[in-house]
């Protein structure tokens, strides 16, 4: 387990005293904007991972009903929906290692210049001319889409978290999470609104207009932030604390924080299993409900109804995280969105019928909402907050990664659930019945042992894992860029050893 290295609160400099002529990084000379807008270059580009994957369920429906035989129930049915899943995981790994080893800023735009070329070219998926071949190359081009949505992740987010840590004390957290999980969020609303807008407009009679339009929109969100990525400087923290000029000293580093980041990545598997697969299903389901003769644009409509839930909880969560700390808020969260879950379970059957599909709506979007307010909002934060700066893209890669793997499953495991009911009700209720154990599970995991996440966490998460090393013979002269390499030293207090520091 990531062993509690220094006893007391005590703050960066008091922790490294050869960092002492370091101004804290809220005492750094910014104007407010110039503290702010690096949170939301970063951040704000989780956006297209909301919209991009949230729009294909809309897309999935629409493939459906062009191409009844070819499509429905088809391994391209199920590779569309799941394929950016696998290609985002390789995506968080591979930014995570280039944003620890050569740069936050450059692996942001790498993953921006991937997001703009995919999405555009999934948008015109041609394939020779056949139905076959447009699939897979849709399928081909959603699997690069997710390598640049991963990016995302280890170098957005991280970014936004360490640039956040400039920001005034108190408020920390809820614009970490407005600029990162809000924005998911909002793309899920705006991915479900452009269906329907675009369909209303085209009419039923032009629905290849309508999927190829839906998909090409999501060109827009990264390129609305190139300008702005590109003007980005490097974090002043990972300035300050990263190991690109120093040989990693992974052994140590597993040995350190091997338990957290389990206990991170298993909460984030459970959470994303839930919450992407009831995303992509949730126009699926509304089918169901609705049955086979409703028009597209009714599903589109309560769908958008359905995603617009996610916001309140989102944005009152991000204040929540601030007053309660992100522990306690992810644990309440959760806990409250199994109780929800369960009786939503129990009264699926009077719930999910037509004539009360209003009450079904309002009910399943509190279930979503309370998602967002618990995990959603703080899963990130937690895994961008309970790691040291040197590796934390790494580690952030690898907790994300966990919770695309647990969408990925999510979006297999769902239809086959659905598949194997006996009944039409249990078909609906059982997914409901799986996802609210498993948030009593990750409230379990979050409230027993996760770490207390304060304001400064960033900092002094930092100054004890500096004081780890130097403790185990790890030279920390060498982290940091070359400007900040010649303050550091490898030992502490003269001897190597702060307080309440033990060898690995």
């Amino acid at each position: 387990m990531g062993r509690e290295v220094v006893t007391d609160s005590s703050p960066y400099r008091d922790i490294s005293p050869q960092l002492n002529d370091v101004p804290p990084l809220e005492n750094v000379q910014k104007s407010r904007w110039e503290r702010l807008w690096p949170v939301i270059a970063c951040g704000a580009g989780l956006f297209s991972d909301g919209y991009l994957n949230n729009v294909i369920g809309s897309v999935n429906q629409i493939l459906t009903k062009l191409y009844p035989t070819q499509y429905k129930g088809s391994a391209a049915a199920r590779n569309v929906n799941s394929i950016a899943f696998a290609g985002t995981v390789v995506g968080q790994l591979l930014f995570g290692y280039f944003s620890d080893h050569y740069s936050r800023k450059w692996s942001l735009m790498a993953s921006t210049v991937l997001l703009i070329v995919f999405a555009a070219l999934a948008a015109g998926a041609y394939g020779g001319g056949t139905i076959s071949g447009m699939l897979a190359a849709l399928t081909a081009w959603r699997f690069f889409i997710g390598i640049g949505i991963g990016g995302e992740y280890p170098a957005g987010s991280v970014a936004c978290s360490e640039s956040s840590g400039e920001l005034k004390a108190g408020h920390r957290n809820r614009w970490f999470i407005i600029f990162t999980n809000v924005m998911i969020d909002f793309g899920f609303v705006v991915s479900a609104v452009v269906p329907l807008v675009v369909v209303a407009a085209c009419t039923e009679k032009h629905l290849r207009a309508v999927w190829r339009i839906s998909l090409g929109l999501g060109v827009i969100p990264p390129l609305s932030l190139f300008y702005l990525r590109l003007k980005l400087a490097e974090p002043e923290q990972y300035n300050r604390e990263s190991m690109k000029n120093a040989k990693v000293p992974y052994i140590l580093i597993v040995k350190y924080y091997w338990w957290r980041l389990l206990i991170v990545s298993a909460i984030w598997f459970i959470y994303d299993f839930s919450a992407y697969s009831f995303s992509i299903y949730s126009t699926s389901i509304l089918g169901v409900i609705l049955g086979d003769s409703a028009p597209l644009w009714k599903n589109f409509g309560w769908n958008v109804v359905i995603n617009l839930f996610y916001l309140p909880g989102a944005i009152s969560g991000s204040f929540v995280s601030d007053w309660i700390g992100p522990r306690k808020a992810l644990a309440y969260g959760v806990s409250a969105q199994a109780i929800v879950g369960f009786a939503m379970a129990g009264a699926y059957s009077k719930l999910a019928t037509s004539a009360h599909v209003g009450g079904f709506v309002v009910v399943y979007g509190i279930f979503l909402s309370l998602g967002e307010l618990g995990p959603g909002d703080n899963i990130g934060l937690v895994a961008s907050k309970t790691s040291a700066t040197s590796i934390r893209g790494q580690y952030y890669g690898i907790a994300a990664a966990m919770g695309k793997i647990g969408a990925f499953v999510g979006s297999y495991v769902f239809p086959i659930i659905q598949s194997n009911a006996p009944t039409k009700t249990r078909k609906g209720q059982d997914p409901f019945f799986v996802s609210s154990c498993l948030c009593v599970l990750s409230a379990a995991l979050a409230f027993f042992l996760l770490p207390h996440i304060g304001q400064d966490t960033i900092t002094e998460e930092d100054a004890k894992f500096r004081v780890y090393l130097a403790a185990n013979g790890f030279d920390t002269s060498t982290m940091g860029s070359k400007e900040f390499q010649g303050r550091s030293t490898s030992s502490v207090d003269g001897t190597g050893l702060g307080p309440g520091v033990e060898k690995a």
